[in-house]
């Protein structure tokens, strides 16, 4: 829909999940990159997004590692700036984040058609229940400044 191209490892990503070995997450993540280099990471926050999503965090924890370790360069590094109120409430955009933007109804409504229409999720599900009206993220342009904004 976007025009771009990805690509996705399977890592067991269902709701029952058992840790995985940090060094096997971030080879997983090395062996699916045809480059090293780009100018721009988005990845998952170290805190899943939403209470507790292992898989999002060791992603996450993986990338950032990666980044800081020089395996993996880039630009900028951002991170999903999103909580859940401990589950609470469906995860909220955190407006104090480095990046806010709250999304324009056509710019939402092309959202939610990507995550019904195109990953398939019924309009009932989680997933599309869930979709943000807004997008928040923490960015950063240095590995090192990581460390003194969120734990890893």
């Amino acid at each position: 829909m976007l025009g771009s191209k990805g690509i996705m490892g399977d890592l067991d990503d269902g709701p029952d999940q058992n840790p995985l070995n940090q060094f096997d997450v971030e080879q997983t993540i090395l062996d699916l990159l045809s480059s090293k280099h780009f100018d721009l990471i988005i990845t998952h926050s170290p805190s899943g997004e939403y209470t507790r999503h292992i898989r999002h965090e060791e992603i996450s924890n993986a990338v950032i590692h990666l980044w800081q370790s020089g395996k993996i360069t880039a630009k900028e590094l951002w991170t999903f700036a999103y909580e859940d109120g401990k589950k609470e409430y469906f995860p909220l955009a955190i407006q104090n984040a480095s990046i806010y933007h709250k999304l324009t109804r056509k710019l939402w409504t092309r959202k939610y058609r990507i995550i019904t229409a195109v990953y398939g999720f019924d309009k009932n599900s989680w997933e599309a229940e869930t979709t943000p009206r807004s997008e928040a993220f923490w960015q950063f342009t240095n590995p090192i400044d990581i460390k003194s904004r969120i734990a890893v």
